[in-house]
């Protein structure tokens, strides 16, 4: 199972979101700071979902970085969070 795959499961099992997208953007950083061969390193995730109501800018963060958990938060050099 690829990282975009774990990533997306996690994130709908974890907030049943309304809209999910997922991207590896690994490749448009080659050669960067923390780019692996291989990629899946880099990844730009937008996401909206009910769960996030009256939660604060870094609350929701906090919160996707929880659902992800540590094991894959720590393979993951970039996670740039769009939550709506």
């Amino acid at each position: 199972m690829s990282m975009t795959e774990k990533i997306r499961g996690r994130l709908q099992a974890a907030f049943a979101p309304d809209r999910l997208e997922v991207v590896d953007d690994s490749e448009r950083h080659r050669g960067h700071s923390g780019w692996r061969e291989g990629g899946e390193t880099h990844f730009r995730v937008t996401i909206a979902a009910p769960a996030f109501g009256g939660m604060s800018r870094i609350e929701r963060h906090r919160a996707v970085h929880r659902a992800l958990g540590p094991e894959l938060v720590g393979r993951i050099h970039a996670l740039a969070l769009k939550i709506e």
